[in-house]
């Protein structure tokens, strides 16, 4: 088996990824793409998916199926994360994807998700080497990836996949806070009002309260951010003047820098974050709340690292994520599977 496909259809997006193997343990891709169509819109308050929802996801399927037509995708793993976890109404959305498709659609768990992430994350930053480091941070301050015990946070529309480990998952938890819904749940005034932010804060440090149970954040010695939300905010921190992927994978940030960049972000009303070269248009009425779950996850790492002895001074961002870990899980599995 050669060349896969991967679909992630999450909260706010829902993207293919088409790869062959690069013989080296990692990815050339063929076709990466997004579509932001918003599937968990209302979720959070109905618990259920809308026809608008369906029809704007429904008709990116189609087009992703044609994709996979034309470029012969042998084999392919079509996940759905936070949205549909918590959609009652969900079969329909999975019925008319098997129909279009031929494919099951994997309404995955939190934990399984976070590992998917992990290993995409790690995979990708294993492949880029030190050239992908930005030259924000000196190659001397790059860290050797294999002494250092990484912690992935996933950040996404619905949920905020934390996992930790060196070369595998040692821990992981899905928290039910995401760009989309505390900003549905939360903000009403452009830009956001202190009451507001201070609401998203306070979401985002309960679900850490318990999350710390499960991942111990003191171990980290490295973040590594993955998902929209926190590759705009490194290519506002780098001060891009596009979107531009190859300066945002493997970048390396002080902490400082990227909790500067959440904070403007937070500020700004939304026609100015309209105007950010690199704000993708679905991503704009959202990016204020995601940049608060980042700062607040950030800081408390930050301070239980610090606690530790060992402070968090680095940032890191990966482009590469849960759909990395799926098209790899696909090739495991079949090198796995008995002749």
């Amino acid at each position: 088996m050669t060349r896969v496909a991967a679909i992630d259809c999450g909260t706010n997006s829902i993207r293919l990824l088409i790869a062959d193997p690069d013989g080296h343990g990692g990815l050339i891709d063929v076709v990466r793409t997004l579509e932001v169509v918003r599937l968990g819109e209302g979720v959070d308050r109905t618990g259920q998916f809308s026809p608008g929802a369906l029809d704007r996801t429904l008709a990116a399927v189609r087009t992703y199926a044609e994709l996979c037509r034309e470029h012969g995708a042998e084999c392919i793993r079509f996940v759905a994360t936070s949205a549909t976890r918590d959609a009652a109404n969900r079969a329909e959305f999975t019925d008319a994807v098997y129909a279009i498709l031929g494919v099951l659609v994997e309404v995955i768990p939190g934990s399984e998700e976070a590992a998917l992430s992990f290993s995409g994350a790690l995979t990708a930053l294993a492949a880029s080497g030190s050239d992908s480091i930005s030259d924000t941070a000196t190659s001397a301050a790059a860290p050797d990836h294999r002494e250092f015990k990484h912690l992935v946070v996933d950040l996404g529309g619905g949920s905020t996949e934390l996992v930790l480990g060196s070369s595998t998952p040692e821990s992981a938890y899905s928290m039910d806070v995401g760009c989309v819904r505390l900003a549905e749940r939360n903000i009403v005034s452009d830009p956001p009002s202190e009451s507001e932010l201070a609401a998203i804060r306070s979401d985002v440090t309960a679900a850490l309260d318990i999350a710390t149970a499960t991942v111990d954040l003191s171990q980290a010695t490295e973040v590594i951010g993955v998902a929209g939300t926190v590759t705009t905010i490194t290519a506002h921190a780098l001060g891009l003047t596009s979107y531009d992927p190859v300066a945002i994978n493997g970048s390396r940030l002080p902490l400082a820098a990227v909790l500067s960049s959440c904070e403007a972000l937070t500020r700004m009303p939304r026609a100015e974050r309209a105007t950010l070269p690199y704000m993708h248009p679905g991503r704009v009425d959202v990016i204020a709340s995601g940049a608060v779950i980042w700062a607040t996850v950030l800081q408390r790492v930050a301070d239980a690292a610090a606690t530790a002895g060992h402070p968090l001074e680095w940032i890191t961002t990966s482009e590469h994520d849960i759909l990395d870990g799926l098209v790899l899980s696909i090739w495991n599995n079949a090198h796995d599977a008995p002749v």
